[in-house]
């Protein structure tokens, strides 16, 4: 497995964070890889920008950040303005697309999913959008298993949410298998 450099950019409240260590556990707990997450907040937690970055590797990680993700997600429009000019060339920049209007050409594969639409429609909880990515993400680069986010979620959520969160994984999953092809 090649390094995956991943930053997930946001908004304060919008679980990026969450969802950075929900796949650096899946990876390392449940794929026997290496992974760290490391995370940074913006002036406000709620509403205040938000990055969080991951490495995936088979080989040891010597430095916990990320200069030039080959994986970026950007859920805002703020965070598409600051961080599209560090994708590696030749990287993934996946956007929602209620959030996101891609306007620079960046020299990477552009993937623009209705996850957050997707969300509201079908669970009607905004609370799942980040576990939604989280399932587009992986359809898309299978980077881990779904399963392995699953087991990861059984030890960290309420019982209660389960359902709620296994329905926006599948639904990102399927969003993202569809739009790998």
């Amino acid at each position: 497995m090649e390094r995956s450099r991943l930053v997930f950019s946001g908004s304060g409240g919008q679980g990026v964070i969450t969802a950075a260590i929900i796949l650096a556990k899946a990876a390392a707990i449940f794929e026997g890889k290496n992974a760290v997450q490391s995370q940074s907040y913006g002036a406000a937690a709620r509403g205040g920008s938000t990055r969080s970055d991951i490495l995936i590797s088979d080989a040891e990680i010597n430095f916990p950040k990320v200069n030039q993700p080959n994986i970026l997600v950007c859920l805002t429009q703020e965070s598409y303005n600051k961080f599209s000019p560090i994708l590696r060339p030749g990287g993934l920049l996946l956007v929602d697309s209620k959030y996101v209007t891609i306007e620079k050409k960046v020299d990477a594969r552009h993937i623009c999913l209705p996850m957050y639409e997707t969300v509201m429609e079908k669970i009607k909880k905004p609370i799942v959008f980040n576990i939604c990515m989280l399932g587009a993400l992986i359809g898309i680069s299978q980077l881990v298993k779904p399963d392995s986010i699953l087991k990861v979620l059984e030890t960290t959520i309420p019982k209660d949410f389960m359902t709620m969160n296994k329905q926006a994984l599948e639904l990102g999953f399927q969003m993202g298998e569809a739009a790998a092809l």
